[in-house]
């Protein structure tokens, strides 16, 4: 086949989390030699916020860690939607795309093209800006891959899209995978990004606390963090790194003995049953982890043996101080976690769904039917 994507950056994880899935499904589609053309627009903010931070270097590191990756990095105003789409059997289209680019998509499918068109959604912003998702264009879409069951049916009951299907990110083990270290092993990791003050309480009341007063070794990963926030860090104790490179985040996770997952409020309060990519990449990577307590309503893992919850501070507490004291119960989780991932959550699997859904819009038989 022959595969068209749409997304605001593959180069990019610069507080752009949805570079990880995409990253992993490109490189699985080229595994199995699908052709793969990749457009994300030269001027996009999280690759233009990686140059300011990190400088052109990292660009050349994302082709060295990714070499079969070759995303086109292009003006796409001006990009030319015939040559583009010439024999495409299926085209992608990410939810961080421009409007306009959504629509002149659509237009271009319903003025011929004879290609699978599907919008692939990978954010809260269907609960926290419906104004902004609302205003896509999807009139020609064949339909949405949406990464909860909650917004698939956000979607269909809203009316913006025709069909539509759960399609859970994943990891890609090509990269997410246990890792041997060498030198200090330290108590704690978390790479996550300060954002909006979307958890700027969760974060200190779930990690900053807790270490200063267990007195874990501690390591935090991630950007936009105010100075404030930076002192918190630093008044617990706690090393601030950084941005990271996403692929570089299975070493990391190698350097310590576990990691906290602290979601953002939206997957907490309106979004349940979506982990975000971070446990899926976590777990694969064989690192026991505590997460602030979500709500699995579709049963992607299993609580307490996958991953510990907690609760509350109190609990987060009580979770870390067992697992900094019982290396049995690291392991244990550990090698849960990670068999989960690879019977369940890994980007090939994930692949199988993309293709089973293109075939049963082709009218194809399929081993499962998904329902749209």
């Amino acid at each position: 086949m022959r595969i068209v994507v749409f997304c605001h950056s593959l180069i990019s994880d610069w507080n752009h989390g949805n570079a990880h899935f995409l990253r992993g499904v490109v490189a699985e589609l080229l595994a199995r030699d699908h052709e793969v053309v990749v457009y994300e627009p030269a001027d996009g903010w999280s690759r233009t916020q990686l140059l300011a931070d990190a400088g052109p270097g990292a660009i050349a590191r994302f082709h060295r860690a990714f070499p079969q990756l070759a995303p086109r990095p292009v003006d796409l105003k001006r990009l030319p939607l015939d040559e583009a789409l010439a024999g495409a059997d299926l085209v992608l289209v990410h939810e961080w795309s421009d409007h306009a680019l959504v629509k002149r998509i659509g237009r271009h499918k319903a003025s011929g093209g004879r290609y699978v068109l599907l919008f692939h959604d990978t954010h809260h912003r269907s609960v926290t800006d419906v104004p902004a998702m609302a205003g896509y264009d999807l009139q020609h879409y064949d339909g949405v891959l949406a990464f909860g069951e909650v917004i698939r049916e956000r979607y269909l009951r809203l009316g913006w899209g025709r069909r539509a299907w759960t399609w859970h990110e994943a990891a890609d083990i090509r990269v997410f995978r246990p890792m041997a270290t060498a030198g200090e092993v330290r108590d704690l990791v978390w790479i996550g990004n300060w954002g909006d003050d979307e958890r700027t309480a969760e974060i200190r009341s779930f990690l900053i606390d807790p270490v200063r007063e267990l007195r874990l070794r501690a390591t935090v990963h991630g950007v936009r963090y105010p100075a404030e926030a930076r002192q918190h860090l630093e008044d617990a104790g706690i090393a601030y790194q950084g941005w990271l490179p996403n692929y570089d985040a299975p070493a990391a996770y190698a350097r310590h003995r576990f990691t906290v997952h602290v979601p953002r409020q939206p997957y907490v309060v309106s979004l349940p049953g979506i982990p975000t990519i971070r446990v899926f990449e976590a777990l694969a990577s064989g690192i026991p982890l505590v997460s602030v307590a979500w709500r699995d309503v579709e049963r992607l893992f299993t609580e307490g043996s996958d991953y510990l919850t907690a609760d509350s501070p109190a609990q987060m507490r009580s979770q870390l101080a067992a697992l900094s004291a019982d290396e049995d119960l690291r392991q244990a989780l550990a090698r849960h976690g990670l068999a989960t991932i690879r019977a369940r959550h890994t980007c090939a699997h994930r692949v199988d769904e993309l293709m089973a859904i293109v075939q049963q819009l082709n009218g194809e038989p399929t081993r499962e039917v998904l329902t749209a």
